[in-house]
């Protein structure tokens, strides 16, 4: 995901620096540049050889360091940088940052940066709940950096509060938001639903299906770093819930029914990736249901469908694309699936191919639309959501186009007339 792109890690003096080499572990295997920038204390925690020897390039601390290829490397630097991560970044870096002071390799690189920046506070919970430190974050924040809350937990000196380091995984996703795609989502809204539901029996026992959720959570993670505002509503999944949307817990079909449904009207794309339940058991039992004899019958009863509803109910340029899970006939019975629920998009795969289906990390998926049929190749979840949104809005363009031209020629011919 960031091939081609050039990071600054900057590492200041705080025990979490430890962590940072994970992180730019993380950003090398993402295929970036990684250019660590240390502060004289940050030396005395990790050496740095370590990053070093993950980045392949040497790691930069004296600003006036006459080996450098550059007199003034930290400028270089600065031009060629598409985003800045200072993790940990102590107290003293925040001040000195936040009144633009410079007076080390990293906090001159820092000033001279015009890409995003990304400051993940790690420091004694006093210290961080400071007024002097919260004053210098909330101007830090003004100036456009993002800073990341720190987690709650026990710290280096023993005491417990706010004020860790968030995980390398976590300050990775920031990373990936700020540079690691185009933002041709901002300024949307997008529903995204994910994983099963879950339809009681009794107390003890429910019907539900294979779903884990992947491809859905896939999607909005995907939409979120693109810049979109996200709500997921999801079923129950054993998955931790992206970073940077709205998450929106639910059960039953009915709750998400009525979840979706309280939210739809102010959605400009839906992408409908649970797998709900089509029937429920008609009544539930209030005790565990004994066993008595060799057989038993459930007596089943159907749920609302969900995305018969949305396209029945959409309102004027909104993109609905809902999914199709089929064992046989797949183009046959999605493409009855678009026509039937009036939807715009039909992201089918077939269980029975290899790659595709429940609980694997890739999906085969054939986007069917009025238009004809696009058959992906074995993608990553990730990289299939990727392509699903490229194709909605490649279609969403050409339906504002076309609008567009008919509403032109239809002014046109009422000139004439007139």
């Amino acid at each position: 995901m960031l091939k081609g792109k050039t990071i600054i890690l900057g590492v200041s003096g705080g025990i979490a620096a430890y962590k940072s080499a994970a992180l730019a572990s993380l950003l090398v295997k993402a295929h970036a540049a990684v250019q660590v920038v240390m502060t004289e204390n940050a030396g005395r925690f990790i050496a740095p050889l370590t990053f070093e020897a993950i980045t392949g390039r040497r790691c930069l601390q004296d600003t006036f360091d006459r080996n450098h290829e550059y007199s003034t490397e930290h400028v270089a630097l600065a031009k060629r940088a598409d985003a800045v991560i200072i993790a940990p970044a102590t107290a003293n870096v925040i001040a000195k940052l936040a009144h633009g002071l410079a007076d080390d390799m990293l906090t001159t690189t820092v000033l001279a940066c015009g890409c995003p920046k990304i400051i993940a506070p790690a420091m004694n919970t006093r210290m961080y709940e400071n007024p002097a430190t919260q004053d210098n974050i909330k101007r830090l924040e003004s100036y456009g950096m993002e800073v990341v809350e720190p987690a709650i937990g026990r710290l280096a000196c023993g005491d417990t509060g706010a004020g860790k380091m968030p995980e390398p995984d976590v300050l990775f996703q920031y990373v990936l938001r700020a540079c690691a795609f185009e933002k041709d989502l901002t300024g949307k809204k997008i529903l995204v639903t994910a994983g099963p539901t879950q339809e009681m029996i009794d107390p003890v026992r429910y019907v539900t299906n294979h779903s884990t959720g992947k491809m859905g959570y896939s999607a909005a993670k995907i939409c979120a770093l693109r810049g979109a505002d996200v709500t997921l509503v999801t079923g129950k999944t054993a998955l931790d819930p992206p970073l940077f949307v709205r998450v929106v817990p639910v059960t039953t079909a009915q709750e998400m029914f009525d979840a979706v449904t309280a939210v739809s009207d102010e959605m400009d794309i839906i992408i409908k990736a649970a797998a709900v339940a089509d029937y429920r058991p008609a009544s539930v039992s209030g005790e565990k249901i004994k066993k008595s004899g060799e057989r038993t019958v459930i007596e089943m009863e159907r749920t609302k469908d969900i995305l018969e509803y949305l396209g029945e109910h959409r309102r004027k340029g909104q993109f609905i694309c809902g999914f199709s899970m089929e064992t046989e006939h797949m183009l046959e019975n999605s493409r009855r699936k678009l026509e039937k629920k009036h939807v715009d998009m039909i992201a089918a795969n077939n269980l029975r191919m290899e790659g595709a289906g429940f609980g694997t990390d890739t999906n085969v998926v054939t986007l069917i639309t009025e238009k004809g049929a696009l058959e992906l190749e074995k993608l990553s979840k990730e990289e299939a959501a990727g392509r699903i949104l490229d194709e909605i809005l490649k279609n969403m363009r050409e339906s504002a186009e076309r609008e567009s031209a008919e509403r032109e020629s239809a002014d046109e011919k009422g000139g004439m007339k007139r």
